[in-house]
């Protein structure tokens, strides 16, 4: 039987920075394969025959799966290996990869897409977790920089990966193109990366991670759907309800049991609470922002998919840049971590804001508001990580990355549902013919009068949508570090007390 590897020394792992490039890399093929399919979608209704409902479900089932498994693929990792789980999530990723680039049906892809995210959910929640073992607690700001940058870069990257093999080869290669990458990382990972699980062995908690899977699965689709199918149907509130229904047992589940898989203390910690509260409001205001902001490029301001992907790309490069750099870990510690969270989420707000009001003077505007994101996410989005990480047991890191995931998740689909609504309501309310959409509303009306009538009212929406998010965003700033700065209060006044 073999035996958990021992504690990393103060200094952490001597390969540790080599291990990190490793396991990022296999964190940004994950991300990409976020993004990568929309660019496609052309390709696959012409190629495959795909109906809308089956780009929906190429596109969901990928998404669904992942982020319905984060949770109980963290606490596997935990139990059984952090490596194993690594190894295993490279390896589903890989076949569900090489299945989806030689699907020959729609239903083909589809299976191979829900693979796919098994082999995320996987490798999204031990990658962070490993991070968090191989460093030493002062390098660990860093290092989460590090890591979220890669998050930032696989979401600009996405569609510009995407459209670049589009423009070279058939649409199967978008997926192909992960083979030689999970299979570099399968020999880096087994050759370099260290051993690490829970030291006490809990029993596992079966019934948590099928409730908890059911639960979450079922919000985030009736998330996703809820724009698509009107939520007042049928299907959204009954998904709506189970999830709320099967939530509420997990949670009832979870505080009975002695070994539970999300143990219900963490919440009493202000420091954990004031990190999940921000990191939902965060995740709110800038995923459903994001969204919006790429519908303005195209059918505001008239540029291609590609075109689009290119505009978005500096807020990524200056996460990037300043996460590479070590600068905004800098910064965190200079400034302390409810304060970094505080100033990151203004930042971002104001550039919401800025992209809110400006946007529809040209892409200048737009430019403005993307750095201030991009220093907002590089500042606050790893001093989140590493609040919500160092708030949980280093034993539970898997749930603790688990949790991470599933937050960002959940708050990037209430997001884009509900800054959705907000846009189309606003939309709807200001223009005069009964459409759906902007492109049927354009296609409605004749004289180009009519046309700027309703190029107003969507910018209209579109703005009030994205103040809506700034709020959100600057919210969730004040609550994370309010809770955060009582929870540090709080620790200093026990210390002093014993």
């Amino acid at each position: 039987m073999s035996t958990p590897a021992p504690t990393p020394a103060p200094q952490g792992h001597p390969q540790r920075w080599l291990i990190l490039g490793v396991i990022c890399l296999a964190q940004l093929t994950v991300l990409l394969d976020n993004t990568v399919l929309n660019v496609a979608i052309p390709s696959l209704t012409e190629e495959l025959g795909a109906a809308t409902s089956d780009i929906q479900w190429m596109i969901n089932a990928y998404s669904l799966v992942q982020s319905g498994l984060l949770l109980t693929a963290g606490s596997a990792a935990d139990r059984y290996g952090r490596k194993k789980l690594l190894i295993a999530g490279l390896v589903l990723f890989g076949i569900g990869s090489l299945v989806a680039g030689l699907a020959q049906t729609t239903g083909q892809l589809i299976a191979a897409r829900a693979g796919m995210g098994v082999g995320g959910a996987l490798l999204l929640t031990t990658t962070l977790a490993v991070a968090m073992q191989i460093f030493a607690p002062e390098e660990q700001p860093k290092a989460i920089g590090i890591w979220s940058a890669v998050n930032a870069l696989g979401f600009a990257a996405g569609p510009l990966v995407g459209g670049f093999m589009l423009g070279h080869f058939w649409w199967g290669a978008i997926f192909l193109i992960n083979l030689p990458v999970a299979a570099l990382g399968l020999v880096a990972v087994i050759a370099l990366v260290p051993e690490s699980k829970n030291p006490q062995g809990d029993r596992p908690d079966l019934l948590g991670a099928l409730l908890s899977t059911i639960g979450m699965t079922a919000l985030v689709y009736a998330i996703i759907s809820g724009p698509e199918h009107g939520w007042t149907s049928g299907l959204v509130p009954a998904t709506a309800t189970v999830a709320v229904v099967v939530l509420a047992a997990f949670a009832h589940w979870e505080s009975r049991i002695p070994y539970p898989m999300l143990d219900p203390h963490f919440f009493r910690d202000r420091r954990f609470t004031g990190a999940v509260a921000g990191a939902v409001l965060i995740t709110f205001g800038m995923g459903g922002a994001l969204f919006l902001l790429t519908q303005h490029l195209q059918f505001v301001l008239g540029y291609g998919a590609l075109e689009a992907g290119l505009r978005t790309a500096p807020l990524a490069l200056v996460v990037v840049a300043l996460n590479f750099s070590g600068l905004s870990a800098k910064w965190t510690a200079k400034l302390g971590m409810p304060a970094s969270i505080a100033l990151g989420m203004v930042l971002m707000s104001g550039g919401l804001v800025s992209i809110a009001t400006m946007a529809s003077g040209g892409y200048a505007g737009t430019l403005l508001g993307l750095v201030l994101i991009g220093v907002g996410c590089a500042i606050a989005n790893p001093a989140m990580a590493h609040a919500i990480m160092s708030a949980i047991p280093p034993a539970k890191a898997g749930v603790g990355a688990g949790i991470n995931g599933t937050l960002a998740e959940f708050g990037t689909g209430l997001g884009v549902a509900v800054l959705g609504a907000v846009l189309n309501s606003r939309f709807a309310a200001l223009i005069s013919v009964a459409a759906a959409s902007l492109p049927a509303a354009l296609a409605s009306v004749d004289t180009a009068g009519e046309k700027a009538k309703i190029m107003e009212a969507f910018s209209s929406g579109l703005e009030t949508s994205l103040l809506v998010g700034a709020v959100a965003v600057l919210l969730g700033g004040l609550v994370a570090a309010g809770l955060l700065r009582r929870a540090e209060r709080g620790d200093v006044e026990f210390a002093v007390a014993h």
